[in-house]
């Protein structure tokens, strides 16, 4: 008795720790910003995931059309996937019909379970089927539990797509719903190994995922920054409003380019050269001049380990392994 009475103590004390965990995660609102008739987006903060920002440092965005609502990734925790959900609703009573994930990485996708609603459906790359059951998805979401509780806790699933998309030679998927076209371009292998972009074509809007960051400097980390370099000069002509990853929209995307671009080029030339010269990571580090770009958000959390990512993939095509 006395056993069985402990075990129900212990899982009522289970149930209230959890009760708990989801009342010091409270609600938070959202505002949308509107860029083109129909077309909305939200702007996380600069900087790197914290407790202090309650995660909401990366951007998604959402299309109104006159059959339902595509959304653009989902933020990253549920408590910011259910607060889109409402700023949504807000603006519309259009359901949302279907969620469009960039790429599979923290700060686009937690959010999904929240937004996930009958009725929806949920698109990304065939390659991110990988990379959601990798093992460094599996260790960040045990990281964001710690760094980011209560916003990430024990309740939070990783999901993934009802349709994993093969966009083939031509690597575009174009659909249309509510008498609003669309294109999802294929630029999988740049940041990660399954980025897409998605053009609202009638608005002229991009969504661009994270190939594209304003004002502040991006993760890069073990990303292909040669193939990255690649898909910028593929970036399309036409858009008036380019919405990045991180950052604020633009509406001078082709000048706003040369932050990123610029950043890519000057990791790839300084670890080259160190790779040439055969330094150690450390010693090449700390001889090069990163004065160009340490006043942007973001350098000082991911400076460091963009370099050394950019180090050992030079390593490896120098070595013709790439």
């Amino acid at each position: 008795m006395r056993i069985y009475a402990a075990a129900l103590g212990m899982a009522l004390l289970m149930l209230l720790g959890r009760a708990q965990g989801a009342e010091s995660a409270p609600p938070i609102e959202l505002t949308p910003l509107q860029v083109a008739p129909q077309v909305y987006y939200f702007q996380g903060q600069a900087g790197m995931a914290s407790a202090a920002n309650k995660g909401f440092m990366s951007n998604a965005g959402f299309v109104v059309t006159r059959d339902g609502v595509v959304v653009f990734d989902a933020l990253a925790t549920p408590v910011l996937g259910a607060a889109m959900l409402k700023a949504i609703a807000r603006v519309t009573a259009q359901p949302v019909r279907r969620i469009i994930v960039s790429h599979y990485h923290a700060d686009h996708f937690y959010g999904l379970q929240a937004l996930k609603q009958p009725g929806v459906e949920i698109w990304a790359h065939g390659a991110g089927k990988t990379t959601l059951a990798s093992d460094f998805t599996r260790t960040r979401l045990a990281e964001r539990r710690t760094s980011l509780a209560p916003w990430v806790d024990a309740d939070t699933r990783l999901l993934p797509a009802d349709r994993w998309l093969d966009f083939g030679k031509d690597k575009t998927v174009k659909f249309e719903l509510g008498g609003t076209h669309f294109t999802l371009l294929d630029v999988g292998g740049a940041h990660s190994p399954e980025d897409l972009m998605l053009y609202v074509e009638d608005a002229k809007v991009l969504f661009a995922g994270d190939l594209f960051f304003t004002g502040r400097i991006p993760f890069v980390g073990d990303a292909d920054s040669k193939a990255w370099l690649q898909a910028l000069a593929r970036f399309p002509a036409g858009p008036k409003v380019v919405i990045p990853g991180h950052g604020p929209a633009s509406t001078n995307p082709q000048a706003d380019l040369a932050l990123t671009t610029s950043y890519l080029l000057y990791l790839r030339e300084q670890m080259g050269k160190a790779v040439a010269d055969m330094q150690t990571f450390d010693e090449a580090y700390q001889a090069v001049d990163w004065r160009r770009f340490e006043q942007y958000p973001a350098f000082k959390e991911a400076n460091r380990i963009n370099a050394y990512g950019t180090y050992l993939l030079l390593e490896r095509e120098s070595l013709g392994k790439q």
